[in-house]
Formats: structure tokens, sequence, C-alpha cells
């Protein structure tokens, strides 16, 4: 399987949304949306309104992310407003995630579960099987530009010895820090999917077409494969 790589919209520049977009249609695997409520993390971003908005003219997977403590609240909306997949975190659900895998399937999404840097894999091992993405942030979520921490690798090679070895079909994937400086490392370590914003991505260049083959060039320079 080749890499795939998600741009993460709270990081991009609404002033230029049309062109971005354009670019995104033609060069994403899938974009990651973060919705936050104020109260799981200290901070407000995107909303089922701007998934809504964008539902017409953005054609990949729109991968939700809520960073909410309610996630029931939530899961409805986004769906209709135009999520592929939605994604909460382990410690918002873990009190009925059987419930909540089962509702989101029964939509027609594919089910995403996070975990926070101190959440162990083990957290999750009774519905792991289940879930279609396992995304391990690898700084503590609520903000963009945070330090990588070098401890999630383990995590990440975890989640990659458990798939091989028990024929689980997630995909893993990586929210924080996913830049030059990083990329070989999580590669390595069996990241498949890679979450880019800020550094990653949307400052390397005004224009996102330029933009995204600086990454794709320090990507390949740094892991050897590239995708489109």
């Amino acid at each position: 399987m080749g890499f795939k790589f998600s741009p993460s919209l709270m990081c991009m520049n609404l002033l230029d949304i049309q062109h971005q977009i354009e670019v995104m249609n033609r060069r994403a695997d899938l974009v990651h949306i973060d919705i936050m409520d104020g109260h799981y993390v200290k901070n407000l971003t995107l909303s089922p309104f701007f998934i809504e908005q964008l539902k017409e003219s953005l054609h990949v997977p729109m991968d939700v992310h809520l960073m909410v403590e309610n996630p029931t609240d939530f899961i409805e909306r986004v769906k209709e407003a135009g999520a592929s997949i939605i994604s909460p975190h382990a410690e918002t659900i873990n009190t009925d995630a059987f419930r909540i895998i089962d509702k989101v399937k029964s939509l027609g999404c594919q089910m995403g579960i996070v975990l926070n840097p101190a959440t162990p894999i083990a957290y999750i091992q009774h519905y792991i099987h289940l879930v279609d993405k396992i995304t391990i942030m690898t700084v503590d979520p609520g903000y963009a530009g945070q330090k990588f921490i070098p401890e999630m690798l383990e995590k990440i090679r975890q989640a990659k010895r458990l798939k091989e070895e028990r024929g689980y079909r997630y995909l893993i994937e990586v929210d924080g820090s996913c830049n030059v400086g990083t990329f070989k490392r999580l590669a390595e370590a069996g990241a498949e999917v890679f979450i880019v914003g800020s550094s990653g991505l949307f400052n390397l260049h005004p224009d996102l077409e330029v933009a995204w083959d600086m990454m794709m060039d320090n990507f390949q320079r740094e892991v050897g494969e590239t995708t489109a």
C-alpha cells in the first residue's frame, strides 16, 4: 500500500480556498477536518456548517476528527454535512464504544478512533478489530504547530505489529508535526496516513500546488517513496 496524505483544513488559507480545494481534489487522498467544542480542548475550529459548504466542491473523502466531549451530539450532523469518516477520541467514547461504532457504520461512514499521546493501544483492545483507522496523536491535541513527541513512535510500531499479527484492517494514521523532520521516522515505525498541516504542507509556499510538490520532494528524499 502506498502512503496517503491528508491535509488538515484548519491550517489552510481560507482567503485562497477555491484554489486550495482544486489542488486537494487532484492530489490529496482525503482531508482532515478538526471539530473542537472548546471543552475537550480549549480551542474552537471548524464546524458541521463548514463541512456542508465544502460538500459540493470537495471530491475527496472528508475525515472528521471530533475533539469534543460528547461525540454523539455531532455524529449525525457531520454525516449529513458530508463526512465519509468519523473519528472521535477513544477517551470520549469508551463508556458506549460499541453503540457509537454501530451508529457510525449504520450511517454508511467509516469508523476512525483517535488516541491521545498518553492513551495506550490497550485502551481500545476490545474493539480495535472493528475500526477502519487508528489515528495516533504525536502532539497533545488542540493546537497546530506543537512539538513532536518521539515516544509515540513505539505506539505506532505496536499498532503495526498488532495489525500484522492479527490480520486487522485498520489504517495507521499520524496526527501532529508530520513534516520533513519526522517523515522518515514515522514511515519506518509503520505510519500509513500522514495528516499534514502548517509545518508539513501549508507553510512551505503560498501556492498550495507548489507547496504540495515541495512536500512530496521532502517525503521522497527522506522516505524514498511517494504517491501522486
